[in-house]
């Protein structure tokens, strides 16, 4: 064996389970294709229990005080997210700066980071896990005693062990775009005639927009999508001109709604994305993610160390595969909400009004903060 655990992604879910896994005492390689982290903006909110975890590890200092909002929503109508909890609401933390501290974390607690390695080969028995792998060194292979796939929606590990992953195609699309040198009103959730249209300039001047034209087909892409399409979109729903500002980040992404059917197979197991896939409303995917690597880490140590009761592994599925569907299906909702026609109206102004009622406010805040897990 070359370690007891091999991490396959670098990103927060992978580097969230290595630093995890170090706790517990088993030895970790994480590899990453990417030689440098992301400097994409991506997710940026952190919920309730994800802000308790971060604190029981004594890593919310190194944060320092990132802006604070009690109000979130669901499917684009104001939610209250206040419920008991040291950190109620959310937190606004780029993923990147999520990222970095978590590296920095994994690493300093023993965690061998290997970036540049892409892996092209996967083979488990019933002794371990070989892989292969393209390193700036040439092909290097490694043994591990299991193996965890944190490797995205697109996971190179879910694609060579054939593992199912049913559930819905994407049928709809919201295009994103972080653009300097703009100015345009700020607009949260608006639903115009034409489609749906965000806004939000931050402190630095940059401002994140976000569209969705009702009815308009999902496009089949190789990468992301042209500055120039985003524009033609937001002039068709809103009527403003983007044209002239200076795209920073662009990025699409689809209400594509899949779950693998089981986390384990054999001595391999899947975390994050790469277990399930949905569209990242209100930040629930990162936080979905970085609770599975929790709710795993330490099984997975107790394992390879030796003093795992029988069956303990098993329940990393059967505890967050059932937490997983629960977080799709009200994803599922809030996408119909949010991309919708005009035909969803009646359903908005409904909810509206339920969510004026406590017991339904604190039902969903709950579902979308994860407070209300219980296992």
């Amino acid at each position: 064996m070359d370690t007891d655990v091999i991490v396959v992604g670098a990103g927060p879910v992978g580097l969230m389970l290595a630093g995890e896994l170090r706790i517990g005492g088993a030895d970790v390689i994480v590899l990453e294709r990417r030689l440098t982290p992301t400097t994409e903006s991506r997710a940026s909110t952190l919920h309730a229990r994800t802000m308790e975890i971060l604190d029981s590890r004594d890593l919310l200092r190194s944060l320092g005080s990132p802006p604070h909002e009690p109000r979130g929503h669901f499917g684009g109508i104001p939610l209250d997210l206040t419920l008991p909890s040291r950190h109620p609401g959310q937190w606004k933390v780029p993923q990147t700066r999520t990222e970095q501290l978590l590296a920095q974390w994994a690493s300093a607690l023993g965690a061998d980071v290997r970036r540049g390695w892409e892996l092209t080969g996967l083979a488990d028995d019933d002794g371990g896990v070989d892989v292969t792998a393209d390193t700036p060194a040439g092909v290097r292979r490694l043994r591990a005693r299991y193996l965890v796939a944190c490797d995205g929606e697109d996971s190179t590990v879910r694609a060579l062990t054939g593992a199912r992953f049913p559930g819905r195609s994407a049928g709809r699309e919201l295009l994103r775009a972080d653009v300097g040198g703009v100015d345009i009103p700020n607009r949260r959730f608006e639903r115009l005639e034409r489609g749906l249209a965000i806004a939000a300039r931050n402190s630095d001047g940059i401002t994140r927009v976000m569209v969705h034209e009702f009815g308009r087909d999902i496009r089949t892409r190789a990468g992301a999508p042209d500055f120039a399409e985003i524009v033609d979109v937001w002039r068709r729903v809103t009527g403003e001109d983007l044209g002239g500002g200076l795209p920073l980040w662009v990025n699409s992404f689809g209400d594509a709604n899949r779950q693998l059917d089981r986390y384990r197979q054999g001595r391999v197991l899947y975390a994050g994305d790469a277990a399930h896939q949905q569209m990242p409303i209100g930040g629930q995917a990162l936080n979905l993610g970085l609770q599975d690597a929790v709710n795993l880490g330490w099984k997975l140590a107790a394992t390879v160390r030796g003093w795992a009761p029988r069956g303990l592994l098993d329940s990393y599925h059967s505890e967050r595969h059932a937490v997983g569907a629960r977080v799709l299906a009200n994803i599922r909702a809030q996408a119909l909400l949010l991309l919708g026609g005009p035909e969803v109206a009646p359903v908005r102004a409904l909810l509206r009004e339920l969510i004026a009622h406590e017991a339904t406010r604190a039902h969903l805040a709950g579902m979308i903060s994860g407070l209300d897990i219980r296992y």
